[in-house]
């Protein structure tokens, strides 16, 4: 894990999930807390042998991998714990995200793991988009939903910590079919991304940018490129189980699947782009005989 400073104020722990930091004189602002207490031990490591100060920790998002050590923190080092409304639900009742990626039914066991369901922690604030201030200092959060239901982007000193809003391009390359809840959110949010002026950006996964408007390209053409294999599948169809479709995308990706949390996460993706293609009106739903049926229009 490699400390990376952008500015006086902005750096970031380089790892396979980044952690942000902000140091405004005596408070120390962590952006996210990785997949596990190991991970966050490293930061608060590092953070000491410079004399760093650590007061708050903003959590960008209700995945594991980024908030999986905040309990380790909090409990340690009592910071203050920040997130977003919607978020902070599941950040407090972690078990919320395997039981929305089982469908609702209570989840196995095989599916209750570090990866899926992180230690709950209390959050101490909640907050939304715009100019937020903590203990008298000012960031400008942005709203950055689509990967995740409310997930945000912190700005300081021009400095723009994406969260998983986009990817950096070997992660892009690694997923292949990047986990999304909302297709139109998050290609929304991408187009916001690739307008922000700002001195550069640091996604969760990949390397701080200067010039990340065209990674960011590349994760709208990414995501472009799955929803028009959905469409050109179903137009060819004319009509295929729901199953149907998830096995083509799949294949067409060569995404590889060993495992109940992957299935199940690619399976969340990818009704994310059948959803998009009911709501833009380029197919409808139907049930018949006991399946769920993806019709074009």
């Amino acid at each position: 894990m490699e400390f990376i400073r952008m500015t006086n104020h902005c750096g970031y722990y380089q790892a396979a999930v980044n952690i942000g930091y902000i140091h405004v004189e005596d408070r120390g602002f962590l952006i996210d807390a990785g997949l596990e207490a190991a991970a966050a031990k490293k930061v608060v490591k590092h953070l000491q042998a410079h004399g760093l100060p650590l007061t708050h920790l903003m959590i960008t998002h209700a995945h594991s991998d980024h908030f999986g050590g905040a309990r380790y923190l909090k409990e340690n080092f009592q910071v203050k714990v920040i997130a977003p409304e919607l978020e902070a639900a599941i950040v407090e009742n972690p078990v919320l995200e395997p039981i929305y990626l089982f469908q609702g039914t209570f989840p196995v066991q095989e599916l209750r793991n570090k990866f899926i369901e992180a230690p709950p922690v209390t959050v101490d604030k909640k907050i939304m988009a715009g100019q937020e201030e903590l203990d008298g200092v000012i960031f400008k959060i942005h709203s950055l939903p689509g990967h995740s239901y409310q997930q945000i982007g912190i700005e300081y000193d021009g400095i723009l910590f994406a969260a998983d809003s986009y990817f950096g391009a070997e992660a892009l390359h690694k997923h292949k079919i990047p986990f999304i809840v909302n297709y139109k959110l998050t290609m929304e949010s991408l187009e916001k991304l690739s307008l922000l002026h700002v001195k550069g950006a640091v996604p969760g996964h990949g390397h701080y940018e200067e010039e990340f408007q065209k990674t960011v390209r590349a994760n709208i053409n990414c995501h472009q490129q799955i929803v028009n294999l959905a469409e050109e599948f179903i137009r060819q169809q004319g009509t295929c189980t729901f199953e149907e479709m998830f096995a083509y995308l799949c294949r067409e990706r060569n995404v590889k699947i060993s495992h109940l949390s992957s299935f199940l996460l690619f399976r969340t993706t990818v009704g994310a782009y059948i959803a998009h293609l009911s709501e833009s009106k380029k197919a409808i739903f139907e049930i018949k005989d006991y399946q769920w049926i993806i019709q074009s229009i």
